[in-house]
């Protein structure tokens, strides 16, 4: 018996993680940008005197890629997924949220 008959080739798990890590960017520089445009969202996410609201900002992207990892993880898990479309749908949330942690780009939001 062939061992290698049994393999399927899945990419989900993979999907998963980089989906995951673009919202977690993408986050963070949302709320690069929002904390420039909402003075109580900046203090909001001033979970430290000593650092101010960054701590917050990528805090929370952090936390919100925690969440959403296991979760497209468990959905896609032993799952072939259309990865082109989720890979460069990643690219894009990356781009966005690089953009938008750039001083030129979030000060242009600022009051």
């Amino acid at each position: 018996m062939n061992a290698r008959a049994d393999f399927t080739k899945t990419d989900g798990v993979a999907a998963a993680a980089v989906l995951a890590s673009a919202i977690g960017v993408f986050t963070t520089g949302s709320l690069t940008t929002l904390a420039e445009i909402s003075e109580s969202l900046k203090t909001a996410l001033a979970w430290s005197g000593a650092v101010g609201p960054l701590i917050g900002k990528t805090g929370v992207g952090v936390i919100v890629w925690l969440i959403v990892w296991p979760i497209f993880h468990a959905l896609w898990r032993g799952k072939e997924v259309n990865f082109s479309v989720i890979y460069t749908a990643s690219l894009i949330l990356i781009a966005l949220g690089w953009l938008l942690t750039f001083p030129p780009v979030f000060e242009a939001f600022s009051g």
